[in-house]
């Protein structure tokens, strides 16, 4: 569901029902690939940029509501984030989920919010 709804739209009909794995590679071109390879969709064939790629620009960490890694860095440093609720509050990430059809991992991307506050408490406490 997630490879359908993110594929250009002169490709959808070859996202087959297979099960397809994602390349975390941040070099490589490849999004996604089915198991035995045949498929490949690179990045040039998805409709938004990959955050995870090399080259993502914008650099969305939550699709939903199109919140990117440096508005997360920036609440974190001029506003005091510390949590995902403040998160929330200041970008009005999560707000609006349907992770499994916009996030590319298919997934929620509360775990990724999580790590980017980590990072920059972590930086803003070193300075």
């Amino acid at each position: 569901m997630t490879v359908k709804n993110l594929v250009i739209n002169s490709l959808v009909d070859n996202v087959t029902e297979d099960n397809y794995r994602i390349c975390l590679n941040e070099d490589c071109d490849v999004v996604y690939f089915d198991l035995e390879k045949n498929v490949l969709f690179k990045k040039q064939d998805i409709k938004i940029p990959i955050w995870y790629k090399k080259g993502a620009n914008p650099k969305y960490i939550c699709y939903c509501n199109r919140v990117t890694e440096e508005q997360i860095i920036n609440a974190v440093l001029d506003y005091g984030a510390k949590n995902i609720k403040d998160i929330i509050k200041l970008t009005g990430a999560m707000k609006k989920c349907n992770c499994e059809i916009n996030n590319p991992l298919g997934k929620c991307c509360s775990p990724f919010i999580q790590d980017i506050i980590n990072k920059t408490l972590k930086v803003k406490n070193n300075l």
